[in-house]
Order: C-alpha cells, then structure tokens, then sequence
C-alpha cells in the first residue's frame, strides 16, 4: 500500500497561502478537507436538471465552519503572545474557541446570549473548559461588550473581525475549487455575522488570481494579511448568495435589526459585523441576498436529512432552503453547478430536530412475533 502523509489540517496543508512563518506554533485539530457531496435524490425531487453539491462542514473538529478561522486566530494569537481568547457567540464561535484554546493551553472566555443558545455547543465550551459568560441580552450586544472589553483587558478577540479568522475560513473555497476543477456558478451560504461569505468570496478571487494583487475590494479588508501563490484556474468565480432567515435579516431590510428572532440560532444576528464587506462581495460577484421563513428552514434541513442522510443545524439548512427556492423560481438556471455549505452538525441543536421527527418510535414486547410485526407494518413498499 503506497505511503499517504497524514493530514495535520489546513494551515499545513496551505502554508504558502496563509499568514504563516516556517516557525509559526500551530494550533490544529485536524480541521479542514471535509466532505463535499453531490446531493443524488433532491434533484430528482424538485425536478430540475442541476448540479447541487454540499460543503458539510460540520464534520469539522468542534462539527462547525468554524473551526476553520480559529486554528487561525489562535495560531495567530499565540504567536503574539497572548494569554487569552475572547468572543461572543451564539454557541459555534464558543465551541471552536474553547477547543483551540485548550489545544494551546491557554484561557478562552465566552460571552453567550441568555437562554439562546443550542445546549450541543454549550456543552461544547464547557467541557473544553471555557469561561462561560451568560448575558442578560443578545448576540449583538455580546459582541460590543467584547470590543469593549478587550480594550480593558490583554484578551485577544477571535470573532470574525479578527482578520486571521477570515484567512482561515477562506479555505474552503479553495478545497471546492481543487475538487470541481473550477468554481461553482452559484455558492449558497447561510448569513449571520457575514464573515464567511465574505471569507469565501476572497479565497475564489484568490484562486483565480495569478496576478499576485489584490483582485476585489472585499479581499483588500484583509488588511495585508493574505498570501497570493497565484491561482491554478483563472477567472472563473461564482455568483455568492446569501441567505437569511426572516426574522433575522438585516441584509433584506437594509439596516440593522436590533431583535433578530428565529429558530436558526446561528444565524441570530441582527448587526453583522462584517456588513460592509459582505455588500462589496454582492456587488462583485452579481449575487444576491434573500431570506426564508423558519418553517422553510425546518424543511429543508428534515429533507436534507431523509433524502440524502446528511444531518445539519437548522441555520445551515438555510443555504439549502434558498437555493431551492431560487432554483423553483428559475433566478438560479437549469444548468448551473451550485455549492451550498452546510456550517454545522445536526447534532449541535438535537432538541429542535426530535421536536421535528416524524419517524415513529415503536415500542412493543421483547418477542420474536412483536419486532416482526413491527418490522412488517413500518416497511417502505
């Protein structure tokens, strides 16, 4: 059998392209090369002639997309020097900080939305032995507590507005790209903070780039802190659509929303601190942004699941539930080649998938005739 390295995670794997010194400590967890898998039975559902695959990031370390910028931030963060991590969150951002942190030995404090967090990410963050701050508030005001409070205390804050989170998360598209041969023509995210879709629309210009410049304005918000290797495929980037849940969805309503609501949690945000950004990458790719109701997101992530057994969070159900949407609509053409990512596991919200299961649960005697009969009434025909 021929020799395979082991995989020791992406910042390894794409050093030449990431902020990293020959002698840069990383802080990995093996994140990275996970799975995109071409849906088989949902086209043939909806009865449309496309190419739809799915980026399931949940099988990511701490089972989220975020994995990928906080082997980053903490890589970056220990190399400075610092001590500490810090970040709001609605349970992802806290599950993937507290992981790294502990894999760097050093301290993470988590500040999380009272009673609006997934208990699968809050048992994530506390079984990697994180200081867990619950607020009297929500995610937004999470979030400026702790741009406030860095500036107080030697913290280093590893939200998306950390650049190196971007950095990381870019990967991503990368992968997509070295396993189509090219980009898609659609790339469908959920949308929350905004930070990835921006991180993904930067690894494509980067890619498709040999130019060896900053090719987008969005990419320029890196601050300088890319590397350009120059792109294998040139000039093929795909339209980014983002997709938010109705009752969280500034991007549709143009301004900020100062209560989001929706069972998405994730994607819980009314103030995404990458706004300006994800705007240019709108313009630039000749996307778009949309919205789905929560009962649309439900379905979609039970029709993920029962179709092609592939089990996601409700919010990254979301890039799934748009894309059907425009695809039924025509917005998105027969033809095309889309790519939605799923950002985290299914078992990171259990509770609100049981309450949505329709598969039965029989319960009969400890008898040879009674599991039978049981076998042979709940048979599929």
């Amino acid at each position: 059998m021929p020799f395979r390295p082991r995989y020791t995670g992406l910042i390894e794997r794409y050093r030449d392209r990431l902020p990293v010194n020959d002698d840069t400590r990383l802080i990995s967890l093996g994140e990275g090369n996970t799975p995109l898998l071409k849906l088989n039975n949902i086209p043939k559902i909806i009865g449309k002639d496309v190419d739809i695959y799915v980026k399931y990031e949940g099988l990511n370390p701490t089972g989220s997309f975020k994995d990928r910028g906080m082997t980053m931030a903490v890589t970056k963060a220990v190399e400075e020097g610092s001590k500490a991590i810090i970040c709001a969150s609605t349970g992802n951002t806290s599950a993937a900080a507290a992981a790294y942190a502990a894999r760097a030995g050093i301290t993470a404090f988590v500040l999380i939305p009272d009673g609006k967090i997934a208990l699968g990410k809050l048992a994530q963050a506390m079984m990697h032995g994180a200081t867990v701050i619950q607020i009297k508030g929500n995610f937004d005001e999470g979030m400026q507590l702790v741009k406030d409070v860095a500036k107080e205390a030697p913290v280093t804050i590893v939200n998306s507005i950390n650049p190196y989170r971007l950095q990381g998360q870019k990967t991503a598209a990368f992968e997509i790209v070295e396993e189509l041969g090219r980009a898609p023509d659609y790339h469908c995210l959920p949308v929350g903070n905004a930070g990835n879709i921006t991180a993904h629309w930067i690894g494509y210009c980067e890619y498709s780039s040999n130019s060896g410049e900053h090719v987008t304005a969005a990419c320029a918000h890196c601050d300088g802190h890319c590397k350009y290797a120059g792109g294998a495929i040139v000039g093929n980037r795909p339209k980014m659509v983002g997709y938010q849940a109705a009752g969280s969805a500034p991007f549709m309503r143009g301004e900020m929303v100062d209560d989001p609501d929706t069972v998405a949690t994730a994607i819980r945000i009314g103030h995404p601190q990458s706004w300006e950004k994800a705007w240019l990458v709108k313009e630039e790719s000749g996307g778009w942004f949309d919205e789905c109701d929560d009962d649309t997101i439900l379905a979609a992530q039970k029709l993920l699941a029962e179709q092609e057994g592939i089990f996601c969070e409700p919010a990254s159900a979301t890039s799934l539930a748009g894309a059907l949407n425009d695809i039924a609509s025509g917005k998105i053409p027969e033809g095309s080649t889309i790519v939605c990512t799923l950002t985290g596991h299914g078992l990171k919200d259990p509770d609100i998938a049981i309450q949505q299961s329709t598969a039965p649960m029989v319960t009969v005697d400890a008898t040879l005739d009674a599991v039978r009969d049981a076998i042979v009434s709940n048979m599929v025909s």
